[in-house]
């Protein structure tokens, strides 16, 4: 009786290029979904990392003016339009004296939001000099100067505004907005508001934008509340 025989079959050209082209074409989705994946953590990282620059630099401008020092022969709050100066306490765990702290934007392409901090002071000399230093940074700062400010967030434009007299108005406005260097008491206090409200305007295409409303209120007036 005849034996049957079977001759091994194996793939055809055809079924070979049809195995190719799926096989491609599932390189080609898996790659787009591994793109798309990369460039969505990229984005959510960018924000996270934009939301915590701007958390830190809305910390630390609160934590300046809770610092305000109302000391005899200073200024303890100035703001010419330009730039927002600051007398403040340094800190008390470094044994730090005073303090010159200002914000500015400084205009041009790729403008920020901008901090400058002067070193410890406890010589009324060495304030007036870092209180001037702090207004030249502002205007036309040098390569020393520099050294010392910190970019806070790109910014496009920034208000400040006043709390006095039951209502927000433009300090520049305002009269006695800043006390000159005297020894009174009520001249130093009138130099600060009840409250001091910043609109920082923050650029577009970027991972945050649009305006920001700060308010701040005075400690001894709404309880440290802010």
């Amino acid at each position: 009786m005849p034996r049957s025989s079977r001759r091994p079959h194996g793939f055809t050209l055809i079924e070979l290029l049809v195995a190719i082209a799926v096989m491609a074409l599932m390189a080609i989705l898996s790659w787009r979904g591994l793109d798309g994946m990369s460039r969505a953590q990229t984005q959510t990282q960018t924000r996270a990392d934009a939301v915590l620059a701007l958390q830190a630099g809305l910390a630390q401008w609160k934590a300046d003016l809770d610092a305000l020092a109302e000391v005899p022969q200073t200024t303890p709050l100035d703001w010419d339009g330009r730039v927002l100066r600051i007398t403040r306490r340094g800190s008390a765990m470094a044994g730090d004296g005073l303090r010159v702290v200002a914000w500015t934007r400084r205009p041009g392409a790729g403008s920020f939001w901008l901090r400058w901090q002067s070193p410890s002071l406890t010589v009324l000399g060495d304030w007036q000099t870092a209180w001037s230093q702090a207004e030249r940074w502002a205007q036309n700062p040098g390569d020393e100067d520099r050294k010392r400010e910190v970019a806070i967030v790109p910014l496009e434009d920034w208000q400040l505004f006043y709390f006095r007299a039951d209502t927000w108005s433009n300090p520049l406005s305002s009269e006695g907005t800043a006390a000159s260097a005297s020894t009174s008491a009520t001249a130093t206090q009138a130099a600060i508001p009840q409250g001091v409200r910043a609109v920082l305007t923050l650029p577009p295409g970027l991972a945050l934008s649009g305006a920001i409303t700060l308010d701040w209120v005075r400690p001894t007036v709404g309880g440290g509340k802010s």
